[in-house]
């Protein structure tokens, strides 16, 4: 196998194990107080495929630890023991699972995945030989190929070996169908014969060169076709083929059984396996279909994509627009009268917006894995905590782009932590204060124009803000006498780096670290983190970040001659002040009354320290900005006009430059600064 067959490989590997063990971890997180028959079919499954793909790819220990937490729930499965310790029982699995996700992650970073699971693997069968009554014994050294998988439901618990050679061995033939839009068929199909080999002899298989990409339209077309003798029988060997990933299809047939047996008969369903469809033969004559194909999770009409691709296919499209703005700002066709020439590029305009919305479409995942995400921490730390809290998810299925999913999981992640480590009371406070004692947390994600707002709110005690302005000025963060901070501006403190009201140091907090990774993350994706709580009710942590970070309806503005943009999201109006409706508040800010309503006004040239721009409010324009919030007015010069702009990042050095979140190119070649409408308010 070449290094590009390997590689492809790899990243379908990581990319199935990934998906396997969030099913894995949300089947354990639902049946924790006592597992049906569902999930403990759900987690055998999972395992028995993790298990084969990770000895094909010959990452044993991976398979080592799978092989173990299947072999548990195998007997589960077949015996249905009572009195199981199932919280145990989920340590032992999730303990499998963080293996299994640290080793991927060497994987990704291009390491070798050299963990030891031996030690683990010895903890989950010495808890099954538990649950058997047995004594625990230490357990065998793992093969080198994983042993061939346990029956399903309905053969007896042992499989039937009829002999080695000759006469004792069953021949069959199998074709297989993988699900539409799986992609590679070619390595599923030679996973499949790698896997087989542990069972069986004499394979011969139609394509024969199964790994060449030639086959792949092929094996969509035909199927894949093989053959093999083995010394199991029908039963087993079905059961083995049908845990295939991605399988829609399978027809298995018995083509001779050992001398003084008869063909084994049909079984009556199918393996406890992923949507498929199974075609059984006894004989070539008869045949029984089980159509599981409609469940939920078939994909029908998808394709994988690498990420990679997308981000070339949306730079391009980047491109696309400002070479648009380009042509048709061109300063040669100022002043010429060109009626047929601005026809066409308001519908070369109107195809470049439609193909963008696509392509920007093709990038939006729904927030549903990140939420779900969360039910393992708050599991993991009321164990630790000895606290009962009900996550409540609402609006999993809002969607945002792909890049900015990557920047959020950690702030949320750490608000969660920060809700059940400070502000959920222990049980017994709760009693005490008339609380229940099962504390809730409410995950929430909801659009807001073209903003998406993540919600974290608890029951808990709330925050101290008297506690807080004490950290904050020991820290040296205050800067103005204790009585002008609301309560709000002291919450916010929570967000600087290195500030903890947690006077002990524990697995979850008081370090110093992990709010100000939530305003640090959300800074790079142009996001904003507000705190609001209620002492003895709880807290609330709104997360304000943006759909996109690519391709935005900006507003260009002028100031001392140099160009601005503005987010149209952020603009409710534009207009001229009138001098009567001007004033001084006694602080000596600039305000304006516009319709009934008082209004700061920020000078945009006093904010950058530009000089040459014009100080008449009266002659320049004011644009009214919201954030959600709060509303300012905002001066400029002049309004130049709306456009759609390309997001680029801002050099290193203009990091730190509050109210600036990035540039774009315009049409004449010039860069325009985008306004971070944020920072103003934060000012």
């Amino acid at each position: 196998m070449n290094d590009f067959d390997r590689e492809s490989m790899l990243e379908m590997f990581i990319f199935e194990m990934s998906q396997l063990i969030d099913q894995l971890e949300a089947a354990v997180i639902q049946g924790e107080s006592e597992y049906n028959i569902d999930q403990i079919n759900e987690i055998f499954r999972v395992m028995h495929t993790i298990k084969g793909s990770s000895a094909m790819m010959m990452f044993d220990n991976i398979a080592g630890v799978a092989h173990s937490i299947e072999d548990l729930f195998y007997y589960l499965r077949e015996e249905t023991p009572k009195n199981i310790d199932y919280k145990l029982l989920s340590d032992h699995v999730l303990s499998g699972a963080d293996f299994v996700k640290e080793e991927l992650a060497k994987i990704q970073n291009g390491q070798s995945p050299d963990g030891d699971g031996s030690e683990l693997s010895k903890q989950i069968s010495g808890f099954l030989q538990k649950i058997k009554g047995k004594p625990v014994q230490a357990a065998a050294p793992e093969p080198k190929t994983p042993a061939p998988p346990p029956p399903s439901e309905q053969p007896p618990p042992e499989p039937t070996k009829t002999g080695t050679a000759g006469d004792n061995m069953h021949k069959y033939r199998m074709k297989i169908h993988f699900q539409d839009g799986c992609e590679m068929e070619n390595i599923r199909a030679y996973t499949l014969v790698h896997n087989l080999q542990s069972l069986a002899t004499d394979i011969t298989h139609e394509p024969a060169d199964v790994i060449d990409e030639e086959t792949i339209p092929i094996i969509r077309a035909n199927g894949f076709t093989a053959e093999f003798s083995s010394s199991y029988d029908y039963n087993y060997i079905n059961s083995h083929l049908a845990a295939t990933v991605y399988l829609r299809e399978l027809i298995l047939e018995e083509l001779s059984a050992p001398m003084g047996q008869v063909a084994t008969p049909l079984p009556q369903a199918a393996a406890d396996v992923s949507p498929l469809t199974v075609v059984a033969e006894a004989a070539p004559d008869t045949a029984a279909h089980v159509d599981t194909a409609a469940k939920k999770g078939a994909p029908a009409n998808m394709i994988s994509v690498n990420v990679s691709k997308l981000d070339t296919l949306l730079n391009l499209m980047g491109e696309l627009v400002i070479s648009e703005a380009m042509v048709t700002q061109n300063s040669e066709l100022d002043g010429l009268q060109l009626d047929s020439f601005n026809k066409e590029t308001r519908q070369l305009r109107k195809i470049i917006t439609t193909l963008q919305q696509t392509v920007m479409s093709m990038r939006m995942v729904p927030l549903s894995a990140t939420f779900f995400r969360m039910h393992r921490i708050v599991r993991d730390m009321c164990r630790q905590l000895n606290k009962d809290v009900q996550l409540d998810i609402v609006g999993e299925e809002t969607e945002v782009d792909k890049n900015i999913i990557e920047h959020i999981a950690d702030p949320i992640m750490h608000i969660i932590r920060n809700s059940i480590d400070h502000g959920v009371e222990s049980q017994e406070e709760r009693k005490t204060t008339g609380k229940p004692a099962k504390a809730r947390v409410l995950l929430e994600a909801k659009n807001a124009g073209g903003d998406v707002l993540i919600i974290i709110k608890d029951d808990g005690r709330g925050i101290n803000v008297k506690k807080v302005l004490q950290k904050a000025k020991a820290a040296g963060l205050t800067s103005k006498p204790d009585a002008e901070y609301t309560d709000r501006e002291i919450q916010q403190f929570i967000f600087l780096p290195g500030f903890s009201t947690n006077d002990q140091v524990t697995a979850f907090s008081g370090r110093g670290v992990g709010m100000d990774v939530v305003s640090s993350n959300l800074e790079i994706v142009g996001g904003t983190a507000l705190v609001d709580s209620v002492p003895g009710e709880g807290t609330t942590f709104t997360l304000k970040i943006p759909l996109t970070l690519a391709i935005i309806e900006g507003m260009n503005v002028l100031v001392a001659g140099a160009q601005y943009t503005i987010p149209i999201v952020h603009i409710i109006k534009s207009f001229k002040a009138q001098p009567e409706n001007l004033f001084m508040d006694p602080s000596g800010n600039e305000m304006i009354t516009e319709r009934g309503e008082i209004f700061n006004i920020v000078r945009l040239h006093e904010f950058f320290n530009i000089d040459g721009a014009i100080t008449d409010i009266c002659e320049g324009t004011l644009i009214m900005l919201d954030n959600g919030e709060h509303v300012v007015c905002l001066l400029v010069d002049d309004l130049i006009g709306q456009q759609q702009v390309v997001v680029k990042s801002m050099p290193k050095y203009f990091k730190k430059v509050r109210g600036l979140s990035g540039c774009t190119l315009l049409g004449n070649g010039d860069i325009s600064l985008i306004i971070d409408v944020a920072g103003f308010f934060d000012k």
